[in-house]
C-alpha cells in the first residue's frame, strides 16, 4: 500500500494534472441544406477529443453534441466548416410561462419551441392575478361571499 501511495504522489507532483470537463450536451443551430453540409458538420465535430455522441437534425437545423467538451470549442469547430452557427436559442414551449410574449415568440422557431429570453412578467393589476388571489385560502378577508 505504501508503494502505490508513493507512485500516485509522484504522478501528482511531477505529472501534469488535468482538470476533467463535465459531461454535457451542447446544442447548436446550424443552417444545413444538403447531405454534404450535414456530413461535413458531423465529421468536424465527431473528430473532436472528448465527443461521445453527435446527433444532427437537419429538419430543425440543429446539432446535438454530447461529451466531455467545451461548448465554445464545439461552436468554433462548426464555424470552421464555413457554416453560420450559433448556440441553440430555443426552449420547449411547455417550459415557458408566457410563450407568446413579444420577445419570445419567433416564427422561424421549430414547432414546439420559443426563444430563450427572460419572459415578460404580468403586471400586478392583470385580471388573471386578481381572480386567482380573490378566492385565496391564505387570506381570510379575500372572499366575503362565503
Amino acid at each position: 500500500m505504501g508503494v502505490l501511495t508513493f507512485i500516485s504522489d509522484l504522478f501528482i507532483v511531477y505529472g501534469r494534472k488535468k482538470r476533467l470537463k463535465p459531461l454535457q450536451t451542447v446544442e447548436i443551430k446550424v443552417k444545413m441544406d444538403c447531405d454534404g453540409c450535414e456530413r461535413r458538420v458531423k465529421n468536424a465535430v465527431t473528430r473532436m477529443k472528448g465527443v461521445k455522441e453527435v446527433e444532427v437534425i437537419r429538419k430543425q437545423s440543429r446539432v446535438k453534441v454530447t461529451g466531455y467538451v467545451d461548448a465554445n470549442k464545439v461552436l468554433k469547430r462548426v464555424k470552421r466548416t464555413g457554416k453560420r452557427a450559433e448556440f441553440w436559442p430555443y426552449v420547449p414551449v411547455n417550459l415557458v410561462a408566457y410563450p407568446y410574449a413579444p420577445q419570445a415568440y419567433d416564427k422561424r422557431a421549430p414547432s414546439g419551441f420559443v426563444k430563450n429570453v427572460p419572459q415578460a412578467v404580468p403586471t400586478p393589476n392583470a385580471p388573471d392575478e386578481k381572480f386567482t388571489s380573490f378566492f385565496s385560502d391564505e387570506n381570510p378577508h379575500s372572499c366575503s361571499i362565503m
